[in-house]
């Protein structure tokens, strides 16, 4: 992990992970810079480094002032931006009451240097707006930690998302943001970037087994797949919850839902680590696909009372893990369905036992 490589001023935040494999390299390249947005880039080397040209890149036009070196050695690359936070309020009737838009490009963000943990692999960028007239950040922040990891395994803390050593886990937290009505809901506005030949589709696989996540039985992932050859490239994946405390439990769930993947018909705010890597070609030789997150439990009642809701996702590259039936619930599977089995094989073995002991008093006739 790497905090402003080649950068010694700390007036902006841009963490860079690498993980090196046997015969390729993973970069993740998180940024606050602009919109916060994580860049994804595999390479085919174990050599390969990333570059930034400082200078160019906090200027108004930053397109080619980030690449990685040989680039020739890049197989894939996709962005992930988080561009927009909106409030509503869900009244009786069917308008619902939206108040102005937080746009996260114009968040004041503090420096993650003091957060970078080497050893836990983790980061946090926090931030406020620049500009807050209704005064619901005083007390408050949003902030997105980000973990990297080393091997696979599961996450301890609800949601329990099962990770492998491709994949970094992003959380969006919202803490002690004083909300603007009596039953205001949160939307999280996500927006994808993907070369051409790519394609964007939202998933949904719903399951038995909540053992690691009680009461939640959907998981949504946003997966690219190559057109060419219909394998997934890379993926966002999620479990259908957020959640209202530091440390959550089953009774702190908030109803997360996931609108449908649209293509967008903006721009990208141009200061990003987007154009930057992949240059003015954003919107035309690049799609930009862009969905809505919404949090929210029955009236909002959930964030209203404990002010603080988190939101948990996993990307990486290649398929979203898969989660499969726990060892608990085959066996309690097996109980619930291998008891009336063997009671019938029983009942039907004392049938037919029974059958061959009766007998008459009725001598047969010859």
């Amino acid at each position: 992990m790497q905090y402003n490589p080649g950068w010694n001023n700390s007036s902006v935040n841009l963490l860079h992970v690498r993980a090196v494999g046997p015969g390729d390299t993973l970069h993740y390249i998180w940024s606050s810079i602009g919109a916060p947005a994580v860049l994804l880039v595999a390479t085919e080397s174990r050599s390969s480094t990333l570059h930034i040209n400082w200078t160019q890149l906090l200027s108004p036009a930053p397109s080619g002032a980030i690449w990685i070196d040989p680039p020739s050695s890049v197989v894939y690359s996709t962005a992930v931006v988080f561009t927009k936070v909106f409030e509503y309020s869900e009244a009786k009737t069917p308008e619902e009451l939206f108040y102005p838009t937080y746009d996260l490009s114009d968040f004041s963000w503090n420096s993650i240097n003091h957060t970078l943990n080497h050893t836990a692999l983790t980061a946090e960028f926090t931030g406020i707006p620049a500009t807050d007239p209704s005064d619901s950040f005083s007390n408050g922040s949003l902030a997105f930690r980000v973990t990297a990891y080393e091997a696979s395994g599961r996450d301890g803390p609800l949601p329990s998302l099962l990770h492998t050593e491709n994949s970094s886990k992003v959380e969006f937290v919202l803490a002690g943001v004083a909300p603007r009505g009596n039953s205001s809901r949160f939307v999280l506005e996500v927006a994808t970037v993907e070369q051409t030949g790519v394609v964007e589709k939202l998933r949904s696989a719903r399951s038995i087994d909540d053992e690691y996540t009680p009461t939640i039985f959907e998981m949504l992932s946003l997966v690219a797949e190559s057109q060419n050859d219909s394998s997934t490239l890379s993926f966002l994946q999620w479990k259908a919850t957020a959640y209202g405390s530091r440390t959550p439990r089953r009774e702190d769930s908030i109803q997360c839902r996931s609108h449908s993947l649209q293509t967008a018909n903006w721009t990208l705010p141009t200061s990003s680590i987007v154009h930057a890597y992949f240059g003015e070609g954003v919107g035309s030789t690049y799609t930009v696909s862009a969905m809505n997150i919404s949090f929210g439990g029955e009236d909002g009642k959930v964030y209203q009372e404990k002010r603080y809701l988190s939101w948990s996702a996993l990307l990486g590259f290649g398929q979203p893990p898969q989660d499969t039936f726990s060892p608990l619930v085959i066996s309690i599977m097996a109980v619930a369905l291998g008891t009336p089995m063997l009671m019938l094989l029983v009942g039907s073995c004392v049938v037919l036992f029974a059958q061959k002991k009766r007998y008459s008093e009725y001598e047969p006739i010859n």
